[in-house]
C-alpha cells in the first residue's frame, strides 16, 4: 500500500474535486480508460470496490493497496491532466490553485521515487558493448515505465551478456550452447574456489541460485516476449527483477574486491625492468 498521509489526500481530494464521489472530469469509462493506461490496473475491478462503487471511492482504494511508485505514476498523470483540462478550456488557474497544485505535483514526485525494483542501478552500460548498453538501457527504461513484466526477456539475455563477460575476463570457459544457469554456476564455483565467499550460508544461497537462474530459463522462454507467451503478471515479474538485480549487485561487489586485490598485488610487487642495473 501506499503510504500517503491524511493531509496529502485532502490535497489531492481537493485538487481533484472529489467530494462528490467524482474525479476531475472523468466518465466511468474514461476514468476506467486513463487509470489503465497510467498503471496499467483495472480500476472497475472487484478488488477495488472496498470504499464504494464511486469514482472517487475506486480512487481511494487504489492509493490504500498500490505501491508507493504506482500510485505515484497515476497522480503525476492525473496532476497533469488537471493542469492540461484547465490551459484547454481557456480556464484561468488562481493563485489558490497553484498553489495546491504545486504541492500535489511534489506529493507525487516523493511516491514515484520509491522504485519499482530496488537495485536497478545494477542494470547499467559496461564500456563500449553496444548490445548491453541498449539491454540495459531498455531494461531501466521498462522499469520507470512500471512494465517489468515486458523486460524480462531482456532482463535474461542482459544477464547471459553480462555472465559471459565476467566468465571471458576470469579465463572461465564457457561454450556458446551452454544455458544462464551453467554459465552463472562455473562463476559461482571460480568464486567459490579462490575463497572470495566468506561464510557457508553465502555459498550455499549462491549455489541455491543456480537453480533460481535455470528457472528464468523457463520464465524467458515461456512466460515473456521472448516467443508468443501469455506474459507473467506484474507482481511476480518484480519479484523476479529484485531477485536477479540483487545477485548481480552481490557479484558486483565480489569484482569490486577482485579489483582491489588485483590493485594492491601491483603496489606491492615491484617492477624490476624499471630499476637501473648497474655492473
Amino acid at each position: 500500500m501506499s503510504d500517503l498521509i491524511k493531509i496529502e489526500k485532502l490535497k489531492l481530494e481537493k485538487l481533484f474535486d472529489m467530494s462528490g464521489g467524482y474525479v476531475l472530469d472523468f466518465s466511468n469509462r474514461t476514468f476506467s480508460d486513463f487509470v489503465y493506461e497510467s498503471i496499467n490496473i483495472e480500476a472497475y475491478s472487484d478488488q477495488y470496490s472496498d470504499l464504494g462503487e464511486s469514482k472517487a471511492n475506486r480512487l481511494r482504494t487504489i492509493w490504500n493497496k498500490e505501491s508507493n511508485f504506482k500510485v505515484g505514476k497515476l497522480l503525476t498523470d492525473m496532476v497533469s491532466h488537471w493542469k492540461e483540462s484547465k490551459i484547454l478550456s481557456l480556464t484561468e488557474i488562481s493563485n489558490s490553485e497553484k498553489v495546491l497544485h504545486e504541492e500535489c505535483v511534489k506529493i507525487a514526485y516523493r511516491l514515484s521515487q520509491d522504485i519499482i525494483v530496488d537495485e536497478i542501478e545494477v542494470i547499467k552500460e559496461v564500456g563500449n558493448d553496444k548490445d548491453i548498453n541498449l539491454l540495459a538501457k531498455s531494461i531501466r527504461d521498462s522499469i520507470e515505465k512500471n512494465e517489468p513484466e515486458v523486460a524480462l526477456d531482456r532482463l535474461h539475455t542482459y544477464v547471459m551478456k553480462f555472465l559471459r563477460r565476467l566468465c571471458e575476463n576470469h579465463k572461465i570457459e564457457v561454450k556458446s550452447d551452454e544455458s544462464l544457469n551453467a554459465i552463472f554456476g562455473k562463476y559461482v564455483k571460480f568464486i567459490t574456489n579462490n575463497n572470495l565467499i566468506e561464510s557457508k550460508m553465502s555459498e550455499l544461497i549462491l549455489k541455491y541460485s543456480i537453480n533460481v537462474i535455470e528457472a528464468f530459463n523457463d520464465v524467458r522462454n515461456n512466460r515473456s516476449f521472448a516467443h508468443d507467451n501469455k506474459i507473467l503478471n506484474y507482481d511476480e515479474s518484480i519479484l523476479i527483477f529484485n531477485n536477479v538485480t540483487n545477485s548481480l549487485k552481490f557479484i558486483e561487489s565480489i569484482e569490486n574486491k577482485l579489483e582491489q586485490e588485483t590493485k594492491l598485488k601491483q603496489t606491492e610487487s615491484p617492477n624490476w625492468g624499471s630499476l637501473p642495473y648497474n655492473v
